[in-house]
């Protein structure tokens, strides 16, 4: 089968992660993916190699959304139709192109697919949860017009069906985890960091993930100089929080690491792995951290509560994340027993519902499922 993937390879985010580890299973499988995406004229080699790239002209793009140039639509249309394609996913990155779609593919005859990332916390009613929440509806009324929607949990599937979705339109395939790359492992990353115990956070530093209010919880704490909280990743808020919580505090700023390999080697280093999160869709961080084998404490926001459920880790409430964690924090030092059975549980979830495996085996049926209802035939590239 032929997929034209629309997505994006920079900067690092989720939605990056998700389009490579997607469509590299997707060819293993022997599909043909084209990658269309918003980069200059010259891609980046490499990345996802044995994809056509198609390079879609922007004005400017961020980890959050993306403004194209006027003409970009123009391109987007005539790349669809030279390259022919069987099915059209868009792992939407909140571009005007977004809500432009379901019209081209109209016209063009192709069935349409998104995965919709945007998370949201329906039990909060701050300002961020209300930005999220007009995401949602503005999105609504293009969403109904795609063929299918990719979301990662009940909750926003009953939201998007509320906001007027058709329910039949709607797919719940959950973020997976390549568990033979992403398992547990021994190296002496503790040794380098000086560590007895090492505690891992790693995503963007910004008002979302709630990153001050672990810090906060993990300097009152006074965990001892055996005990180490890396936080890897950028953001927007790194600067303003770095100063403050330091290396007199046992946090290790490692910034962002690019080479997957070493993210790697720092979660099979972690013994916990934190997720304070405001807002979440289901976090391919947490997921990995899970397959290694770590000990995982994250909020119930967006699906991250459900990945964790029935003992898989450790659930909190959005609301007074840093008093919660000042709790746990000790108990996570001194009981190294409780956070290795928390791990063995956290990767036999992984392995149970969410294998990128898995992933791909419902997609690649819901891609099926669509070409059958819209009675097209296939361009006789191969099913697996």
């Amino acid at each position: 089968m032929h997929i034209a993937w629309l997505g994006k390879k920079s900067p690092f985010c989720g939605n990056v992660t998700y389009g490579r580890e997607v469509t590299n299973a997707l060819l293993e499988r022997n599909n043909q993916v084209s990658f269309l995406h918003f980069a200059q004229e010259e891609s980046d080699p490499g990345t996802w190699s044995g994809c056509q790239e198609v390079s879609l002209p922007f004005l400017y793009k961020s980890q959050i959304y993306t403004i194209p140039t006027l003409k970009a639509s123009k391109v987007l249309a005539r790349s669809l139709q030279r390259l022919k394609p069987d099915v059209v996913h868009a792992s939407l990155t909140l571009s005007p192109l977004d809500f432009l779609l379901p019209d081209i593919c109209e016209e063009l005859n192709l069935p349409l697919v998104a995965t919709f990332h945007p998370p949201f916390d329906g039990k909060r009613r701050n300002l961020k949860s209300g930005t999220q929440l007009f995401t949602y509806q503005l999105y609504a009324p293009f969403l109904a017009h795609y063929n299918r929607v990719v979301i990662f949990s009940q909750l926003q599937r009953d939201f998007l069906v509320k906001l007027g979705v058709p329910p039949e339109r709607v797919a719940i395939i959950p973020n997976g985890v390549d568990v033979q790359k992403y398992s547990p492992g021994i190296n002496n990353l503790k040794a380098r960091f000086d560590a007895e115990r090492l505690f891992v956070y790693q995503g963007r530093i910004s008002t979302e993930k709630n990153v001050e209010a672990m810090l906060r919880a993990w300097k009152h704490s006074d965990m001892g100089p055996k005990c180490k909280l890396v936080i890897v990743g950028d953001g927007p808020l790194k600067p303003s929080l770095e100063p403050f919580y330091d290396s007199e505090y046992g946090v290790i700023w490692l910034g962002f690491v690019e080479d997957e390999h070493q993210r790697i080697e720092i979660l099979r280093a972690a013994d916990v792995f934190i997720l304070p999160s405001f807002l979440e869709g289901l976090s391919l961080s947490l997921l990995e951290a899970m397959a290694c084998g770590v000990a995982c404490v994250a909020t119930d926001a967006g699906a991250d509560g459900e990945v964790l459920e029935d003992g898989a880790g450790v659930i909190l409430n959005t609301h007074r994340v840093a008093t919660q964690l000042q709790t746990l924090f000790p108990l996570l030092r001194d009981h190294c027993e409780w956070t290795k059975l928390l791990g063995k549980k956290a990767r036999s979830r992984v392995l149970e519902r969410y294998t990128l495996s898995r992933n791909i085996t419902q997609l690649e049926k819901l891609y099926v499922d669509v070409l059958q209802q819209q009675q097209l035939p296939l361009s006789g590239h191969a099913l697996s």
